[in-house]
């Protein structure tokens, strides 16, 4: 396929797709951003960072919440990988460490580089969590504490840009950052009666953990060219 009719359907939240949708076109690679979950954030009457030595963030939007709660940026943060941990800078973080891949990743990062009798840690996380973090952490003697400070709600619909898109086989690749996003993809081209018109279409996921997940929705969207992962 000539690179410069490739077009890829990027479909997390907007303000999370521009700095990708930037680096595809610097490869001749078109972008067509369909975001598939409305991120609703959620406001706590206090968050009270005192006595927590280090913030968790799975996702940007998890950084973009606990920086809407707190003005305090000099508590660590640890994100699950790159794109997180840049989010995490650009918001004024002064300690931000990478764990550069998924929760698995960031468990081992985190029991490396801190000791249970610090202080607690603060999960900042959405409605739906993947993999139990919190869980992981506290075998190894770790206090956690998971604060949803965020929603993430399936949209109703395609837009009729994306629709017109997939109709006309004019999408090479999908990118899927969650398994979630990868489910709520094949339900919605279902309803947009353009499943079967997904078959040339290369799903590409977040981690090798939203792998199987969207292996599962290549199969029952009609994606047909296989599914392959990629760190955060």
């Amino acid at each position: 396929m000539d690179p410069v009719a490739m077009r890829a359907l990027i479909t997390r939240p907007r303000e999370e797709s521009e700095a990708l949708a930037a680096a595809l076109a610097a490869r001749s690679i078109e972008a067509l951003v369909e975001p598939l979950m409305e991120v609703h954030f959620l406001a706590p009457a206090t968050l009270d960072l005192w006595g927590v030595q280090a913030i968790l963030c799975t996702s940007g939007n998890g950084v973009r919440a606990v920086a809407r709660a707190s003005r305090e940026r000099g508590v660590p943060l640890f994100a699950v990988g790159d794109a997180t941990a840049a989010r995490a800078r650009a918001e004024g973080f002064a300690a931000v460490e990478s764990a550069g891949g998924d929760v698995t990743d960031l468990i081992r990062l985190v029991a490396a580089r801190l000791r249970p009798e610090e202080g607690a840690l603060l999960h900042v996380a959405g409605n739906v969590v993947a993999g139990d973090l919190a869980a992981a952490l506290s075998e190894r003697g770790f206090t956690v504490e998971r604060n949803i400070l965020y929603e993430a709600r399936p949209v109703a619909s395609l837009s009729t840009i994306a629709v017109s898109a997939l109709r006309s086989e004019a999408i090479a690749f999908a990118l899927f950052f969650s398994p979630r996003t990868a489910a709520v993809f094949a339900r919605l081209a279902g309803d947009a009666g353009v499943a079967d018109r997904c078959g040339r279409i290369t799903a590409l996921s977040i981690s090798a953990a939203a792998r199987p997940a969207c292996r599962r929705t290549a199969q029952s969207s009609g994606v047909a060219r296989g599914v392959r992962s990629c760190p955060d």
